[in-house]
This record gives structure tokens, sequence and C-alpha cells, in this order.
């Protein structure tokens, strides 16, 4: 399908209105695109789309990509997927399906339409990575039976999958190995590091580290991470992926939570649990990559990215005040 404007877009976004799912969806607008979100809403939320629903290029439908999908479109981003541990380790079936059978429908309907689609991956499918940083030949070093395999190994099966329909169908893809991203619309519960802390502080809560502290990761703003995203889908045909998106820069979960405190000018304080199973020790991309091929590279600094989210989520807690 094609529309009559070749530079107008009827795009297809699963998880539309999931964190990424949504900033994706307004950055497509923004672009003049026509905009198809789809979603079960498991752990998507409406909120984060309800300015984009009076949008005449908007359009939202509720549905599970673990069954097929038949519409007519232009391009698909498939990011749907439960992200956070608390969520996607509280129904590992659930996950991995979605996954899986959720990459073969999406794949289907992008064979049947003869269209370009995007597998939204993650820095996960290294596992606890034995080469620093990581580069996308790396393999990685997964626990296939742990309790992080439902969305490790789902998304890993996802780019096998991806590649057997490339190989065997000459289809048009792009594989995006995303790293730790936040920023506003992040769920305030979703168990991610940022999130948690920002939470914790602004209740002055004791914030949770787990283990040390010295385990690193990489945080990269949502908006410099969607950049990376378009560009992705904007390449050439031959640049398949996979393709690693962030931020190179590396920090210890101990020196977040103290910068969080910082900028909040918290009471709380930081108290030690044992560290979970699986849990990385370092998180680090490469991005020699991207930055070759699309000249991609992250713009928005730690302190700044953090101050926006904090400011988010300070709404978000006045607002539930308010309702309460």
């Amino acid at each position: 399908m094609k529309n009559y404007n070749s530079s107008v877009k009827r795009v297809l976004v699963t998880g539309g209105s999931g964190f990424l799912g949504s900033h994706l969806c307004q950055a497509l607008l923004d672009k003049g695109h026509e905009v198809l979100c789809v979603d079960n809403f498991y752990t998507g939320r409406r909120s984060n789309i309800a300015d984009m629903l009076f949008n005449p290029r908007f359009e939202v439908l509720r549905h599970d990509v673990c069954f097929p999908l038949y519409v007519e479109v232009d391009e698909i981003y498939n990011l749907a997927c439960p992200a956070s541990p608390v969520h996607y380790q509280f129904d590992p079936v659930q996950t991995t399906k979605t996954s899986v059978h959720g990459a073969i429908n999406m794949l289907g309907l992008a064979k049947r339409l003869h269209i370009k689609i995007l597998q939204a991956s993650t820095s996960e499918v290294y596992g606890d990575p034995a080469i620093h940083p990581q580069v996308e030949s790396y393999w990685g070093n997964v626990n296939p039976i742990g309790i992080r395999s439902c969305y490790d190994e789902g998304k890993r099966c996802a780019e096998t999958l991806f590649f057997d329909y490339y190989r065997q169908h000459s289809l048009q893809i792009k594989i995006a190995r995303i790293f730790n991203t936040y920023g506003p619309k992040m769920y305030p519960n979703d168990g991610r590091v940022v999130s948690n802390f920002i939470m914790q502080a602004l209740k002055n809560e004791d914030i949770t580290i787990f283990g040390k502290g010295d385990q690193t990761r990489s945080f990269c703003y949502v908006g410099d991470l969607i950049r990376g995203l378009i560009a992705l889908m904007e390449s050439d045909d031959d640049l398949t992926g996979p393709v690693n998106l962030g931020n190179p820069k590396e920090n210890t979960i101990l020196e977040l939570a103290k910068e969080i405190i910082r900028l909040t000018n918290s009471k709380s304080k930081i108290i030690y649990k044992p560290l979970p199973q699986d849990d990385p020790c370092r998180r680090q991309p490469c991005l020699d990559l991207a930055k070759k091929e699309l000249g991609f590279e992250p713009t928005v600094p730690l302190e700044q990215g953090l101050t926006k989210t904090i400011q988010y989520f300070q709404e978000f807690i006045k607002e539930n005040q308010q309702e309460n």
C-alpha cells in the first residue's frame, strides 16, 4: 500500500501506548505521517496517547499481537512487549508469546504488504556480557532458563525470525537493540531503576540499591532514542541491523541514586539489598555502527534528562493526590 503523497506514510506502531511507543507515535505525527497505534493495554496507558486522540492522522486499535492483524499500512514498528522486569516476569509465558508470536504475526503482515518492518530488540540479548562495551557482533551470555529468560530469549528468538524472513522471503527488516532508556511517560511502578529512584526520592523514602551499586548502566534520554529508531527505519535497505541504540556514557547505579537525590533535594537514604538473579554487572553500548550508518549520537546529558523526568513524576504525583 502506498499513499498518494509518497512523503506521507501510514505507519503501524505496535505497543504504541507504551513508554517508547507513545513517544514514537508523537514523533511520527510531528513528521506528518499517519499513525495506527496498536496495543492491548496490558502495560500501555491511554493517558500516554491522550494528547494525540484528537489528531485526525492518529488512530488507536485495541489488539493483541499474539493474534494476526489485517490492516493496510506502509511501515511497521514492532514495539509490543512488556519491557520492565516487574511486568515481563508477572506472566513470563505471555511475555515469550508476545515476542515470538507477535514477531511472526507482524512479519507475516509485512510480507503480505511487501513493506519494511523494524523490530525493537534490546540490550538484554547480550545477557551478562563477557565483553565491554557491547558490540553488535557479540552473541551474548544469556541464561536460557532464568527468571529473565522470557524476555531475553523471547527477543533473541524474534531477531532470529526477522533474519529468517529476510533470508527466506527477502523482507526488508531493521533491528534496533535498545539500551536503558528513560524519560517522561515511564511507569512509576515498573521496577526500572530510574523510575524507582525518582519516585522513592520524591517521597523521601529509602532508595533501594541491589548489590553494592557498582553495577553499571548507560542511560539514554527517550528523545534521543526515538531519533535513532526513525533514522534506522529511514536508512538504506541494505542496513538490516542489528544496530545498538542508546547512550555510551556509563554510570554506576550508586552514582545515579546520588544524582537523583541531589536533583530532587530529597531526604532519602540509600539502603542495600541482595542482587537479583542474572542481573547484568555492566551495560554499555558500542555506537560505532550507529554513528557511521545513521549519524546517531545522543545529545541530552543525564542531568538534563533526569530533570525533565523528575518534573514529569512530580506532576504525576500531584495529579494522583488531587484525584484521591
